[in-house]
């Protein structure tokens, strides 16, 4: 059966959802539990006349930093829930433009057998313009991805 899963978090309720339903499955089968967030550079669209660069550069340092610093935040406290509910878990901040990317990519490193996370379940036109992170997953993971909605 799985030992270690993986669990994409954005702190949406949603989130929240896959987070209770992963930790009483983990701990059901006794696996341990890395909790993801992907912190998204932050990228301004500026003239290169309109601000120096090293302007631009401290500002987007910044917005990582301070994106940073409020996932770490999320995942203590998620990390408190794992450990209240009786399951091994680790957390971890990630950087970078594709979220989709950050979690197969660090579910390989980690050795991790299962990804469960959840799906705003867009429909329609707003499923075309704003993409899902989740079926990209689906899409491109050579794991097994277990969707919670």
């Amino acid at each position: 059966m799985y030992k270690h899963i993986l669990l994409p978090v954005d702190g949406s309720e949603l989130s929240r959802k896959a987070e209770t339903e992963c930790f009483a499955f983990a701990k059901a089968i006794g696996a341990q539990v890395t909790a993801l967030h992907v912190v998204s550079h932050f990228h301004l669209q500026l003239v290169p006349w309109g601000a120096p660069k090293s302007i631009n550069v401290t500002i987007e340092k910044e917005h990582e930093e301070e994106a940073k610093q409020g996932a770490t935040k999320m995942l203590s406290e998620l990390e408190a829930r794992a450990r209240s509910a009786g399951v091994k878990c680790e957390t971890l901040v990630v950087v970078g433009d594709n979220p989709y990317e950050e979690i197969i990519d660090n579910a390989a490193k980690r050795q991790c057998d299962l990804i469960m996370m959840s799906s705003h379940g867009h429909r329609g036109l707003n499923a075309v313009l704003l993409g899902s992170e989740t079926v990209k997953v689906l899409t491109h993971s050579k794991i097994p991805v277990l969707v919670v909605r």
